[in-house]
């Protein structure tokens, strides 16, 4: 029975590799807008599908960044300036709940969720005409909420989002992909940019917050927001490497867990139950000062 079954889910996963391998024709002929192309993540996918031979569209936050982009790519490569995923808005506006107050989280949500809703929206007609493809980039944590403030939430609003697309739009013969990268080296997860958001929120929080949490959880704290850097990955083709895949294959996945800690840690996390992810979760954290 047992060597039944391994023949089995051999077989599925030999069908899903060669599935997998096979990859749209006609590939120099596809249009591709890709937004936040001054650095990270976005930066590398244009150059990587320009490589390709697509014709790349990239949309820059500044002029500064299509310039250097230009630099690097083939004529085929066009820019344009929007202003769509600030990263210095995302990373200004981390924090605890309590911290934090309204505008925070509208920051974070306008940034982070409602530009992304608006350019797909905005596109959808054309890329309905075409049966083309839409790629959204969410993260573990819009599995697993390992954060307070608007990150998170704004993540696990990508996923709703891009499923209900997906949904919406199969009947179109339209395809949407979610990439959920784990904790990768990019401007959104550097230490002294959280440390400092972290230090603003402290600074703005009422008497009475200070107290139930205590100097003492502020330092411990920052101190593991200083260690953040050497748990991310700093390859960060891996996430674009899904991202080409989710443009290209002719059978993409829904869903791409990006990183050996998405895989291994945060995607398992999110099939467990509640009470056992609260508490792995809380045994890494410092405990506030009034804390039961």
């Amino acid at each position: 029975m047992w060597l039944y079954l391994a023949i089995l889910v051999g077989l599925y996963y030999l069908l899903r590799w060669h599935r997998e391998r096979q990859v749209v024709s006609h590939l120099r002929d596809k249009y591709v807008l890709i937004t936040g192309c001054d650095s990270g993540f976005g930066n590398l996918l244009a150059r990587q599908l320009d490589l390709r031979g697509l014709r790349v569209l990239a949309a820059c936050l500044t002029e500064k960044g299509a310039e250097q982009l230009r630099g690097k790519t083939s004529d085929r490569l066009e820019t344009v300036i929007l202003d769509v995923t600030s990263t210095e808005s995302i990373a200004a506006a981390t924090g605890l709940n309590e911290w934090l107050t309204k505008p925070d989280f509208v920051k974070m949500l306008n940034v982070n969720l409602l530009g992304v809703i608006e350019v797909t929206l905005s596109l959808l007609p054309l890329v309905r005409k075409a049966k083309g493809r839409v790629v959204n980039v969410s993260s573990v944590m819009g599995r697993v909420s390992l954060c307070g403030g608007g990150y998170c939430i704004s993540k696990y609003g990508i996923e709703a989002f891009s499923d209900s697309l997906r949904r919406e739009l199969s009947h179109f013969g339209v395809k949407v992909a979610i990439i959920e990268p784990g904790f990768f080296k990019t401007f959104v997860t550097s230490p002294p940019v959280i440390s400092r958001s972290y230090q603003e929120a402290w600074d703005k929080a009422s008497p009475e917050v200070k107290e139930a949490y205590g100097e003492r959880f502020l330092a411990r704290t920052l101190k593991a927001v200083g260690s953040l850097e050497k748990k991310c990955t700093h390859d960060l083709s891996l996430v674009t490497n899904c991202m080409e895949h989710a443009l290209t294959a002719c059978h993409p996945r829904t869903r791409y867990s990006a990183g050996w800690d998405a895989k291994l840690i945060y995607l398992p996390m999110s099939y467990m139950p509640t009470f056992l992810v609260d508490a792995m979760t809380n045994w890494s954290k410092p405990r506030p000062a009034k804390a039961m």
